[in-house]
């Protein structure tokens, strides 16, 4: 355990005080803790090095930057620390100051993430893929209930998963496309998306721990599945208790073409049969109805199933 003397020495300065009653609020990264606080890098970074080393504060890598967040996961910090710590708080009178600012600061990262998705969605839909559509992808995110763990299972580029992320706890995005993976995890650290993980696999056999979700998300891949029942079993292994699955994907259809242009092993499905995957695998609750219609020839349909894993 580390030494309670050493930790009090340690609170004792007003620099690290203040450094803790900010981590103690969110995680930073010491450029924002440099907005705050209104000192220099190295300052700040001599200040988080003696702090990591007393095991008050710990780090990690979220692609270019450091994030430090108050406490340590092998040994977390004393009460009696953090209850001294809360009592001096009180008594710096820059802390009102920099509660405002860390609010600031909290809103410019919104801010950075809704720029990026601005950028996004102007270029959603450049490419095109039957059955995406903002219209079916608003039906599915108005039956979220954040926060909540949810596995992507056929998640492609991942342009749903970074969706997704904005909300969730958690989102584990699956592909069997190694190229996928990589390009996905490459644009989720590029634009700070801590909550967001890409895994190599496929979605018959996700390498995703069993009850470990609590949404399934299946948008546009059920077709690419070799043996769809199994894949829709795999997500009822993966869920929680109480856990929801949802399948976006195309309306039973004949444009034979669609194998050869889109690698499409099933044309669609009906909803008599999505509701037969999802009863066998054990699922109940269970709702389908067509969410989207396009304009344009083939008049590709849009199909969404719903279903909860009974706790």
């Amino acid at each position: 355990m580390a030494s309670i003397l050493k930790s009090l020495r340690l609170i004792a300065d007003p620099t690290r005080l203040r450094i803790l009653g900010l981590l103690r609020r969110e995680e930073l990264s010491v450029v924002e803790l440099q907005e705050v606080l209104g000192m220099g890098q190295s300052r700040i970074s001599s200040q988080l090095s003696q702090l990591r080393l007393g095991k008050l504060v710990t780090d990690r890598r979220a692609g270019k930057n450091i994030i430090y967040a108050f406490g340590h996961e092998a040994e977390p910090p004393d009460p009696r620390i953090v209850a001294a710590l809360e009592l001096a708080l009180a008594e710096v009178p820059e802390a009102p100051d920099d509660a405002a600012a860390l609010g600031l600061i909290l809103a410019k990262r919104r801010d950075k993430a809704r720029a990026y998705f601005d950028a996004l969605a102007g270029k959603f839909g450049r490419t095109y893929c039957p059955g995406r559509s903002w219209k079916a992808l608003a039906e599915t995110l108005l039956k979220l209930m954040p926060p909540m763990v949810i596995a992507d299972l056929g998640a492609g580029e991942g342009t749903f998963s970074q969706l997704l992320a904005q909300r969730a706890e958690k989102v584990i995005a699956v592909d069997n496309s190694e190229k996928m993976v990589e390009y996905g995890a490459a644009v989720a650290r590029e634009n700070g998306f801590d909550n967001l993980e890409y895994r190599f696999g496929g979605i018959e056999s996700p390498p995703v721990d069993d009850a470990s979700v609590d949404l399934a998300v299946f948008s546009q891949s059920l077709h690419h599945a070799e043996h769809p029942a199994v894949a829709i079993a795999a997500a009822h292994r993966i869920l929680k208790p109480g856990g929801r699955v949802v399948v976006l994907d195309l309306l039973k259809h004949g444009f034979e073409e669609a194998r050869e242009l889109y690698a499409d092993i099933w044309l669609g499905f009906s909803e008599l049969e999505l509701t037969r995957f999802l009863r066998d695998a054990g699922f109940s609750r269970l709702e389908t109805s067509v969410v989207d219609r396009e304009s344009e020839p083939p008049h590709f349909q849009t199909l969404m199933a719903l279903g909860t894993k009974e706790a």
